[in-house]
């Protein structure tokens, strides 16, 4: 289609609308793109990355347009990473004609973890999602979140059992509002400290050993797990503000025990 029939043709979305509606926001969901993620190491990471894409629209449109939130990420040429992430966003605000505008780009993240006795070297993947926000006033906001695997060991089971206790895998989830880079490796560790033990991917017989005698030494309710993380992420400069959630998927019950802190320091405690 060239040019000049395209501009011939009606441009629905464009023209006004008289509810006088503002709507939130508007824009695509559970789009996949490649993308590229510098690691710690100095590396990059390959990866596929989950979109959701959204602008605030005002009362007078009628619609948005869909098409240019996939120009906008076919634009990128798979060049998509935190420091990009800001001129994205305000391209897609300003192409989009809108004063507010929402990323999230959710993707795995691989790191390569040692063993705790032997040494033998694994990939572990945690579930890493940035979200970048353009607010009113024009100012950028970037959230990141983690869901890390750990292993919690119940106290109660290891107090009143003569011998063993029960442990399961948890999952601890941080979403946290940054003010400076902070490495994924690095919160990742913050999280993983604070478990009864971590979850590796290969591990040998006197790496089983380990880290079971060591979860046995470290029990761990599910409110521990959450207030635990909480006090390293208050002491943490880079973080503005945190949501730490704890999800204990227990092995002899058919439910999960559940646990969430949420925290604004930019606010009076």
């Amino acid at each position: 289609m060239n040019a000049t029939v395209a501009s011939a043709m009606p441009d629905v979305q464009n023209s006004m609308d008289s509810r006088q509606i503002a709507i939130n926001k508007v824009g695509i969901k559970s789009i996949r793109h490649p993308v590229k993620v510098v690691d710690k190491s100095g590396g990059v990471q390959h990866t596929v990355a989950s979109f959701n894409m959204y602008v605030g629209l005002p009362h007078n449109f009628k619609g948005t347009h869909m098409s240019r939130f996939i120009e906008i990420l076919n634009g990128n040429e798979r060049e998509i990473s935190v420091e990009s992430f800001e001129p994205m966003l305000r391209e897609m605000v300003k192409r989009l004609e809108a004063e507010t505008g929402h990323v999230e780009m959710t993707f795995p993240y691989f790191i390569n973890k040692a063993a705790p006795v032997s040494g033998v070297r694994s990939l572990m993947d945690y579930e890493v999602t940035f979200i970048g926000e353009i607010r009113e006033g024009s100012d950028y906001v970037f959230t990141m979140k983690l869901v890390v695997p750990v292993t919690s060991l119940c106290p109660c089971s290891k107090k009143i059992s003569d011998y063993g206790a029960h442990n399961q895998r948890s999952h601890v989830t941080v979403t946290a509002v940054l003010n400076d880079h902070l490495w994924i490796e690095d919160a990742v560790q913050l999280i993983e400290s604070q478990a009864s033990c971590e979850v590796y991917g290969l591990l040998k017989r006197p790496d089983e050993k380990y880290v079971t005698e060591r979860a046995y030494d470290n029990p761990k309710f599910v409110e521990d797990m959450v207030r635990d993380v909480a006090g390293l992420l208050n002491a943490e400069s880079r973080i503005d503000a945190y949501i730490v959630e704890s999800e204990n998927f227990e092995s002899i019950h058919n439910h999960s025990a559940y646990a969430l802190i949420e925290r604004d320091k930019r606010k009076p405690a």
